[in-house]
């Protein structure tokens, strides 16, 4: 009997991705959600890298999964995503990328947290906190009940010390060319590529040509923006049982 391949999300800069409960919508694979290091009840290690978050994917893999599995990797999970991907190719069957970080162009936000004065991040860190209705309204994202629930779930999921760190190593590591070279290695290795952007986000979303060539799948969500599974769960996760199948 065949079983489903094993799906491991990698959450962006704010996490986790089990706030929409993909397991109950995704029939293609056998979904885990882990939270990073610095995220959720995840102890940080000093200090927040994407490489060592893309060992702490590794780690996770070595003590969950028994095979090689999809990776799916949101914004900043994106780019973690490739990075272990390069270290452990063994272990990836696929990656899946939504609106994953390829360029410094996608790592605007980072950017702008990364150059605050601690004070001043803090402070707005904690104005967002207090108020994820605007939160969801400055990503352009009608704020229902259900979401303003779900965005207070991600807002909560870790520390304001957590974000600039993390922004801090966005903007030091991708902006580095060792990083696109990793990239390049692992999308020249033929593992199947997929491409997930937003309606509203895909115009910024930086891809290289040479990454949009080798992709086995470039889809667009319609109607929705970065933040697609909050905005459309159920439509989100049709489409990543899409990709699995289609491999």
């Amino acid at each position: 009997m065949k079983t489903s391949p094993p799906l491991v999300m990698i959450h962006g800069l704010m996490g986790s991705l089990h706030f929409f409960s993909p397991t109950t919508h995704i029939s293609a694979a056998t979904v885990h959600t882990p939270d990073l290091p610095g995220y959720g009840k995840q102890p940080a290690h000093a200090p927040l890298t994407l490489e060592g978050q893309a060992q702490a994917v590794l780690d996770y893999l070595r003590g969950h999964i028994d095979e090689p599995c999809w990776l799916l990797g949101h914004s900043v999970g994106g780019a973690v995503t490739m990075l272990a991907a390069a270290a452990a190719p063994e272990r990836v069957r696929g990656i899946i990328s939504v609106e994953g970080n390829f360029t410094l162009n996608d790592a605007f936000w980072c950017s702008k947290i990364a150059a605050m004065d601690e004070p001043t991040w803090h402070a707005e860190h904690q104005r967002m906190l207090d108020d994820p209705v605007s939160w969801l309204r400055n990503g352009g994202i009608n704020p229902n009940p259900q979401r303003v629930e779900w965005a207070r779930a991600i807002l909560r999921n870790q520390s304001a010390s957590t974000l600039q760190s993390m922004a801090r190593a966005v903007v030091r590591e991708t902006g580095s060319p060792e990083y696109l070279h990793k990239v390049r290695a692992v999308v020249e290795s033929g593992v199947p590529l997929c491409l997930l952007a937003g309606e509203r986000s895909a115009s910024g979303w930086d891809v290289p040509n040479w990454v949009r060539r080798a992709a086995a799948t470039d889809a667009i969500q319609p109607a929705v923006g970065h933040m697609m599974m909050l905005e459309e769960p159920e439509a989100f996760c049709r489409i990543v049982d899409s990709m699995i199948v289609g491999r």
